[in-house]
């Protein structure tokens, strides 16, 4: 009977240190405790688990709560761990478990680590008390291998091992960079001379030049390949040496290789799309091209179209193409891989902004290209004047048009301004008509009308490059307050020479008035004369007046 008494006195005593033990320990659970509670309720299946990992060594996985995720929850268990690991007088087998209602409790001396809860059981599908004493025993071999590996002995031998690894690294690189130039000198004294150009007949195909260049590129590409191997398994092996790089290393590879695995992923998976696509593509490419003959004939004059214009076939192409490149476009889109992601549809939003905001003024010039074509404004070649420049037209393009002046001067102007300016066409109707040029002088009441106009026309026959038929004529403008204002119209068929012309025929008029004494002046009016100032009819016929009444006559018909 006393010696039951004595042990429950015993048991007492010892369920009472434990409860003060864990009294220490339980406010230290704080939100691991409080999530346990709260995701008592959670099955666990629709949370994602985190792996706890110490220098690289995956411990065990735990699963997240609705309060606490498993990143989280695994980066406070590690952080935890490390600690107790750091502290040499811990002993490793002060590790233990303890049970609660939400879960079993981890511990190493009264120093919490984690509680394990029934979803981390069910991620590994045991009973959770045997995944407790399971994790125990993992916690005990990470402190042990933490301990180990930091030690004096562990780090000087590993310094040792990457000082050698250094070592062989470098001289791996020097043999490369030896070996690669010495078969690349003798590549050029043995085989140089030897590589020809490839060609069909005198055609080059491919020059001798561009293929020493491939025979390079290609030893240069498998030098850099090796370097960079060597380099990564150097990388790799020194990071594993330490413990606190062992985790990188362990997922060196993988930030290579997993890029690559989702690319790869990503094309066998858009495999029938490109398909698609490649067919889109060789269709439109090749309708395209039909067009092009197409159009290429009417231009050429081969094919004809009843109105439409030979000179509008490039334009035209270039239209139809825009919009079967378009519509190509727009049946493709569903298909690009990528096109349905929202990092893609931000992408084309943006490019359609910016494509919207800097691109206003170009489609009113391409709009304005166009509308020129089709209205048969000029064409190259033609002498024009638009707004204030008066050149020949050189270039004409669907933004802009280049026009050559007289000076030899280079003016580009947008196809919206010439759209919204006059524009005028010396040369259009030059080629069949003629071009009438014109030249007014003012003379004075004093001489007789068919005198001046005789005068004038002798001028235009002295004129070179004037044409014969229609025959130049002359308009009395104006009977002004001091003097008659007379204009002769010839008529020129080459617009590009009007300013040569011009000055041609301003000279042969000054000329024959000189001859026959007339003044090209308009005298000032002071006061009236003694005598009237008007021609008496015995002048009428003033020479060279009586020997070209005829042509006088005829010339009063514009």
């Amino acid at each position: 009977m006393g010696d039951l008494s004595h042990r429950s006195f015993v048991k007492t005593i010892a369920v009472m240190l434990l409860a003060g033990a864990l009294g220490f320990a339980l406010p230290a659970l704080g939100a691991e405790t409080q999530a346990a509670k709260d995701g008592a309720a959670d099955t666990g299946a629709d949370l994602p688990a985190a792996p706890v990992e110490i220098d690289g060594h995956v411990l065990f996985r735990v699963r997240g709560t609705s309060v606490l995720p498993a990143e989280k929850r695994a980066a406070a268990i590690v952080g935890r761990i490390e600690t107790l690991a750091a502290d040499g007088d811990l002993p490793v087998e002060a590790a233990h478990a303890v049970e609660f209602e939400s879960g079993t409790g981890i511990f190493v001396g009264n120093q919490r680590v984690l509680v394990v809860l029934d979803a981390d059981a069910q991620l590994e599908s045991v009973d959770r008390r045997v995944l407790a004493s399971t994790i125990v025993y993992g916690i005990q071999e990470a402190i042990t291998r933490y301990r180990q590996e930091r030690s004096r002995e562990a780090l000087v031998r590993k310094a040792a091992r990457a000082i050698i690894a250094s070592t062989i690294l470098a001289v791996l690189f020097a043999l490369v960079l030896w070996f690669s130039r010495r078969l690349h000198a003798a590549l050029e004294s043995r085989y140089r001379q030897r590589v020809h150009s490839v060609g069909i007949q005198s055609f080059q195909i491919v020059r001798a030049e561009q293929i020493w260049d491939a025979l390079q590129r290609l030893i240069s590409g498998a030098r850099v390949i090796v370097l960079f191997v060597a380099g990564f398994i150097y990388l790799q092996y020194v990071l594993t040496l330490l413990p606190w790089t062992r985790g990188t290393a362990n997922r060196l590879l993988g930030y290579i290789l997993d890029p690559l695995g989702v690319m790869g992923r990503g094309i066998v998976k858009e495999i029938p799309d490109m398909f698609f696509l490649a067919i889109l593509f060789s269709i439109t490419r090749y309708l395209l091209k039909l067009v092009h003959l197409f159009f290429a004939a009417v231009g050429r004059g081969e094919v004809a179209l009843s109105g439409f214009d030979p000179e509008w076939a490039e334009s035209t192409y270039k239209l139809v193409r825009v919009v079967a490149v378009v519509f190509t476009l727009v049946v493709a889109y569903p298909y690009i891989p990528g096109s349905d992601s929202e990092a893609f549809k931000g992408i084309s939003i943006f490019i359609g902004i910016i494509f919207s905001l800097g691109s206003s003024s170009a489609i009113a010039n391409l709009i304005a290209g166009y509308l020129m074509t089709y209205r048969r404004a000029f064409r190259v070649g033609d002498r024009v004047k638009i707004g204030e420049t008066m050149g020949d037209v050189v270039e004409t393009r669907l933004q802009v048009t280049h026009l050559k002046t007289i000076k030899n001067e280079e003016v580009i102007i947008p196809n919206s301004t010439i759209l919204n300016n006059e524009v005028v066409n010396y040369s259009s109707l030059a080629r069949r008509d003629g071009l009438i040029l014109h030249a007014t002088v003012d003379i004075g009441y004093g001489t007789p009308w068919r005198q001046v106009e005789a005068m004038l026309l002798m001028a235009a026959q002295r004129t070179a490059g004037l044409m014969k038929e229609p025959v130049p004529f002359i308009l009395q403008q104006a009977l002004g307050g001091f003097a008659v204002t007379y204009e002769l119209n010839v008529y020129c068929d080459n617009a590009q020479s009007m300013a040569r012309t011009y000055t041609a025929l301003r000279r042969n008029i000054l000329d024959v008035f000189n001859e026959y004494g007339v003044q090209i002046m308009t005298p000032a009016y002071e006061g009236d004369p003694e005598a009237p100032k008007v021609v008496r009819k015995e002048d009428w016929f003033n020479a060279p007046a009586q020997t070209t009444e005829a042509v006088i006559n005829d010339g009063h018909k514009p």
